[in-house]
């Protein structure tokens, strides 16, 4: 009679490679904790870069109530910076963003001559680029 080869295998000698990697319960466990957290960052970043905008948004609006009052008071001329908004008294600080940066007031607007515009730079600063908040 042929005897048959035994040998002892080990619990994590069993499957190699990736798959084999992928099917032990401690490894499969804390790749779905990696996963979860790393979702739950981005997600969180999100959010906060939204919460930003919403509060950037907030504060164009405020300055653009400024910059109407301050146009009815001085018969329909704009003032010629955010700081004179401030010098002038129709509000207590410069209008900032959420990142820190003073807004940007253009008078005339680009697309109602009569009008004006007041933006912000966005979260990279550089001023004209593409994530500007208006």
């Amino acid at each position: 009679m042929s005897e048959k080869k035994r040998s002892v295998f080990f619990p994590w000698e069993r499957k190699a490679g990736l798959r084999g990697l992928l099917g032990r319960a401690r490894t499969r466990a804390a790749l779905w904790i990696v996963l979860a957290l790393g979702a739950i960052v981005l997600i969180h970043n999100r959010q906060e870069h939204e919460a930003a905008v919403r509060a950037t948004r907030a504060s164009i609006g405020d300055a653009s109530r400024a910059v109407m009052s301050y146009r009815a008071d001085h018969s329909g001329t704009c003032p010629r910076e955010v700081n004179e908004l401030v010098r002038a008294g129709y509000v207590h600080d410069v209008p900032i963003d959420a990142w820190g940066r003073s807004l940007r007031l253009r008078c005339p607007g680009r697309t109602d001559e009569k009008g004006f515009e007041v933006w912000s730079d966005g979260p990279d600063g550089v001023p004209g680029g593409l994530d500007r908040v208006e």
